[in-house]
Formats: C-alpha cells, sequence, structure tokens
C-alpha cells in the first residue's frame, strides 16, 4: 500500500483537478492511504471525492500567490502523513509542494502531473522560468501525451525522470444508453429539429477554446445547405464574444450555449458530431469523453489530437485557426450513416487504449517505482525522438 499526498492549486472545474480527482478516487479504490491538500479556498469538486475514513482532505487557504503560512500548512500535513509519494498538478502546486517537503525535511518522492501545451504571454513564460529548477528536482514529471513531452522537452521542462501517461476516460459510466425518445426530448428542448446537424463543443468559454470558430463554420455550414447547429456546453468569460458574432452572422437561434453543466454527457448524447477549435490543448479529456459516447471528433491539430484521432476513422483533424478546412472535414460528417460508423470506431479507439481503468494502473505501477529511495531514480538526460 502507498500513502499519496496529491496537491492542488484548487478544486475548481478545469482539467487538471478533474484529472487529480478522479486518480484520487480510483487509487482509494486499489487500497491505497490517500489524502489531498488544495491551496486555494475553491472547492466546486469537493462532491466528487470518495475518500474513505482514513483519507483526509484539507484546505491551505492561500490568500496570495506564495502565502507562507500556506506553505507552512503543507509543510505540517506532510510531517504528519508521512507520505510515501507527493503528487503535484502543475507548477503552482509543485511550487507549494518543492518548499513544504524541504520545510518538512520529507524523504518523499515528488511527482509533477503537468497538463499544459503551451504558455501564454511573458507573464506565464516568467512563471515557468522560475518553476524549471521545481522540475529539475522534482524525481518524475508526467506528461498526458508524446507531442507535449517533445514540446517542453527543449524548452528545459523535465524532472529526473519523465514519463507519458495519457488521459482515461470511463467507459462505463460513457457509454451511451440514451434512448431515442430522450435524445429526441433534449434536443427539442434545446430547440433543435431532427433534422438538424447538431456539433457539440464541451469547452469553458474561454479565448484560447476558440468558440467563435465554431460559429463561423455552422454559418458556413448553413450557407451551403447543410442545417448545422452548435451546442455548446460549458460557461464562461467569452459567452458575449460569442453570442455577439452569432448575432452578427444571423444564426443566433442557431447556436446554444448551456451554461455549466455538471454532466455533460446527456448533451453530448445528443448531438452528432463533436468538436474542438483549440488553440492550445495538450490532450482533450472532452474529445475522450465524446469518442467513448460514440461521436466522431473533429479537433484542431494542435497537441496530442494526432495521438488520439484517426484521421478518416475516428474523426478528422483540421489546421489551427483555419475555418475553411474545418467546415470541410464537418461537411463530411453531415452524411449520417458515415458519422455513426465513424462513431463506433471512435468508442472503440477509448476502449482499447484511453479507459480510466489503464490510466490508473499506469500511475499507480509508476507510484510503486517511486516509493524506492529517491537516490535510486537516474535522472533522465534523453530528448524523445520528434
Amino acid at each position: 500500500m502507498l500513502r499519496i499526498l496529491f496537491v492542488t492549486s484548487s478544486l475548481e472545474h478545469g482539467g487538471a483537478e478533474r484529472h487529480t480527482v478522479t486518480l484520487l478516487n480510483r487509487l482509494c479504490e486499489h487500497g491505497h492511504d490517500v489524502h489531498l491538500a488544495y491551496i486555494k479556498a475553491r472547492g466546486a469538486q469537493l462532491e466528487r471525492l470518495r475518500l474513505p475514513p482514513t483519507g483526509s482532505v484539507r484546505c491551505l487557504h492561500a490568500h496570495r500567490h506564495l502565502d507562507t503560512a500556506a506553505v507552512a500548512a503543507l509543510a505540517r500535513a506532510i510531517e504528519t502523513l508521512a507520505p510515501t509519494v507527493i503528487v503535484a498538478a502543475n507548477e503552482y502546486a509543485l511550487l507549494y509542494a518543492t518548499l513544504a517537503r524541504w520545510r518538512a525535511r520529507s524523504k518523499s518522492s515528488l511527482v509533477v502531473t503537468w497538463h499544459a501545451l503551451r504558455a501564454f504571454g511573458a507573464k506565464e513564460w516568467l512563471k515557468l522560468a522560475i518553476c524549471r529548477p521545481l522540475f529539475w528536482a522534482a524525481h518524475c514529471a508526467v506528461f498526458v501525451c508524446e507531442a507535449q513531452r517533445r514540446r517542453w522537452r527543449p524548452r528545459a521542462l523535465f524532472a529526473r525522470c519523465n514519463e507519458v501517461i495519457f488521459n482515461g476516460v470511463d467507459i462505463d459510466a460513457f457509454a451511451d444508453r440514451t434512448t431515442l425518445t430522450e435524445r429526441a426530448g433534449l434536443r427539442r428542448k434545446l430547440k433543435f429539429a431532427d433534422t438538424d446537424y447538431v456539433i457539440a463543443m464541451t469547452a469553458g468559454l474561454r479565448p484560447e477554446k476558440n468558440h467563435v470558430q465554431l460559429v463561423d463554420a455552422v454559418a458556413l455550414l448553413r450557407a451551403r445547405g447543410i442545417p448545422a447547429c452548435a451546442l455548446m456546453i460549458g460557461d464562461g468569460e467569452m459567452r458575449g464574444a460569442i453570442e455577439a458574432r452569432a448575432r452578427a452572422l444571423g444564426i443566433l437561434r442557431h447556436v446554444s450555449i448551456t451554461g455549466f453543466e455538471p454532466d455533460v454527457r446527456p448533451f453530448v448524447a445528443a448531438a452528432d458530431v463533436a468538436v474542438l477549435c483549440s488553440f492550445t490543448e495538450a490532450l482533450s479529456l472532452a474529445a475522450l469523453e465524446a469518442m467513448a459516447l460514440g461521436k466522431p471528433v473533429v479537433h484542431s491539430a494542435v497537441g496530442g489530437a494526432a495521438e488520439i484521432i484517426g484521421p478518416g476513422s475516428t474523426g478528422f483533424l483540421f489546421p489551427v485557426g483555419d475555418t475553411q478546412a474545418l467546415v470541410d472535414k464537418l461537411a463530411v460528417l453531415a452524411d449520417g450513416p458515415l458519422r455513426r460508423a465513424m462513431g463506433q470506431r471512435a468508442r472503440a479507439a477509448v476502449v482499447k487504449s484511453f479507459s480510466e481503468g489503464a490510466m490508473v494502473d499506469a500511475y499507480e505501477r509508476l507510484l510503486f517505482k517511486l516509493a524506492t529511495p529517491p537516490s535510486s531514480v537516474p535522472l533522465d538526460l534523453r530528448v524523445p525522438a520528434e
């Protein structure tokens, strides 16, 4: 049995936080002694935690970017729990975990899970420059796809050893059991006709997700005579801009924004295809979830998209920002029998290679390996082949 302390920046509805909670819950099911500390008091995912009575969760209540009181609280937790391994999600949690581990004089192995593909702006690059030595000191960095590891290695972001573990989906939970009546009822509620070609996009309405491109694509598809509609599952700062673009193009009634939904499955199941237009994406959990639900995915060719989507088999890739290419791929999938066949292959691909169970097993093997004395973990300076 391992004693594992997870550290996250918060418990908001972000991809890294969702990944941490899923991994934590599943490792508890495997019989490990699991604990969680989150730095800032944003706990929207607390209800998802499935810790046994022996587990613990604590908020460090940091009130500034580097809060020494919060570091001290984490150090006390490390001293009390004496974890075998500390797992930090992204660079902010790694900062706190590193400082607290040093303060507690702990010999726990330190792992960082890294979910970013790019850094935007001088501020982000400065933060990474400061955090590089923290990565170098960590015993292992886990990347979510090969493309991400290849991108960051030449930029000096690596640890003593470096692994790729793909994100995984609960293939039982994300099996489409929606009846035709349920699907038709939800489409009517969303004001879609049975004959509409509904394109789903599950993502927070943030600039890097590029929802406006989907609005443009729907307008161009409708100009071709294809009854396309957009179903945007999420909410965020770009909502006004998205609605303004749809209104300007005269298609506002063909664009539905659900707002935040804790369970996206009925909405994705009600759609015909799924799309991701992101400017940056490491490995999209939303894409994998849509594929598990039997939807072909059209994805911007960024990050690990090519590692999960077989073009022409389970979906399509298109150059980032190329709206015409996006429209062309979506037009192909307007053919019902074709997209249903591709959707079946998409589901099969996730079951074979991207299940949550396979992801958890890979982490468990890694954490057992790191449970050996830290000095025995070699420094890995190899540069992955392009």
